[in-house]
């Protein structure tokens, strides 16, 4: 093992990986990712409350009661706004990164143009007018990332070249930041409002701008619907998540339907007695089979008795989402995106894991769903209720062995630099005391 952790390649690995953290824009974003585990595990307790008091676990209240409507409202506002929240800390602390001289103004001036692209107005029968939050979510983050980046740019221009309205002395700072930001935003709205308005005349009005970017990314996989074409499909949405793009929500409106349809023909052939058919899209299920996509629950187990403290508590809160196949925690708190390091056994573990599940249905320990189960569900629940077949719902958890197996070696690099650092990061406070 040793062996393995000090060859060329992972030796490499690791200085890319710390090239990439001193990177000012990719530092700001793995800062902004970790910032987030309050709003995030927030939104997965109440996730995870809603879920399981309703009519697909425990059966307390109706999806429709307004108990359940109560309980989702926490994760409506939190991981379901999560882009928001995502665009307002980066921009504060990529402006951070370039000495901008009022970060808080860079973040709430991205936070304007990000809605402005995102945040589609729609008006119901009754008249009344709201946000359409598709895009709010994690679906829209990639977008997020791209217009903090040409905000932030367009105010370190004109700061840089002293274009801004500007005030007596005497007048106090905040109002002269105030001040100082009407022109920069200026520009970045007319910049992104005449970007959304081209995308939208240039559609008939059809799409949006990240809901045109989806719809690009989603030409191409359509016809990926074999059993090769679900591997590509796996390791592309987990390729897009290491980026910052949701790969999962792209990937699942193509494959959702084949899914629901898969169901349905062997409801059909179950009601009447014959063989149930396997369908290439039900290996989709693989990329998040051991918590969440990417199967990060392994990690997380690992990560319970780490040396790193970091890892150890990331690990600790993960834990309990991870079962319901929640990754967001350890998704954005490790960090994973743009972590070459853990990226490389997230990526890998897919195909993996997808193989194993290919050789469970071909030689008949699976069997294919006939009840289509759509509710989040803890590991091995939804398996079982989909075919009522306890070797489904123990295939879950067998496959935390191999997706384990892929995750060692990469998880110990991890810790070993995070200890390296976190040591050096006490020996250093400790001159100070």
């Amino acid at each position: 093992m040793e062996h393995l952790l000090e060859n060329k390649f992972m030796v490499k690995l690791q200085d890319f990986g710390q090239k990439l953290g001193r990177n000012k824009f990719l530092s700001a974003l793995q800062a902004a990712m970790m910032s987030l585990m309050g709003i995030i595990m927030v939104g997965a307790i109440f996730q995870i409350l809603s879920a399981a008091g309703s009519e697909s676990l425990l059966n307390l209240f109706s999806t429709k009661s307004k108990i359940y409507s109560i309980l989702y409202l926490p994760y409506q506002f939190t991981m379901n706004s999560l882009s928001l929240w995502v665009v307002a800390i980066l921009a504060y602390n990529y402006a951070k990164n370039l000495k901008m001289k009022s970060p808080i103004m860079n973040a709430v001036d991205a936070l304007v143009s990000f809605l402005l692209v995102s945040g589609t107005l729609i008006t119901n029968k009754e008249g009344i007018t709201g946000i359409d939050m598709t895009y709010l979510g994690a679906q829209g983050m990639f977008i997020g990332f791209a217009v903090v980046f040409i905000s932030v740019h367009i105010e370190k221009f004109c700061a840089d070249k002293n274009i801004r309205i500007k005030m007596p002395d005497v007048v106090p700072p905040f109002l002269q930041d105030g001040f100082a930001s009407i022109l920069p935003l200026l520009f970045s709205v007319i910049f992104f409002l005449a970007v959304s308005t081209i995308v939208s005349v240039a559609t008939g009005g059809a799409y949006n701008v990240p809901s045109g970017f989806m719809k690009v990314l989603g030409i191409p996989l359509n016809a990926l619907t074999s059993v090769p074409g679900m591997f590509i499909l796996g390791i592309f949405a987990a390729l897009l998540w290491c980026f910052g793009i949701h790969g999962t929500m792209i990937i699942v409106p193509i494959v959702f339907p084949l899914l629901i349809q898969a169901a349905a023909s062997n409801a059909a052939l179950h009601q009447a007695g014959k063989p149930l058919v396997f369908y290439p899209v039900v290996l989709f299920g693989a990329i998040a089979i051991a918590g969440g996509t990417g199967n990060t629950l392994p990690l997380v187990l690992m990560g319970l008795k780490s040396k790193s403290k970091q890892i150890s508590a990331v690990s600790k809160i993960a834990a309990v989402p991870g079962w319901f196949n929640i990754n967001e925690p350890v998704t954005f708190g490790m960090p994973i995106m743009y972590n070459p390091i853990l990226c490389i056994p997230y990526v890998l573990n897919i195909p993996v894991v997808m193989f194993c599940t290919y050789l469970g249905y071909k030689f008949g320990f699976l069997q294919p769903a006939w009840i289509p189960i759509t509710a989040l569900l803890p590991m091995g629940f939804g398996s079982y209720l989909s075919t009522l077949r306890w070797q489904n719902a123990i295939w879950d958890y067998l496959m935390l062995i191999p997706s384990a197996i892929v995750w060692y070696p990469f998880f110990k690099i991890y810790e070993r630099q995070l200890v390296a650092k976190e040591k050096a990061a006490a020996l250093e406070e400790a001159k100070y005391e």
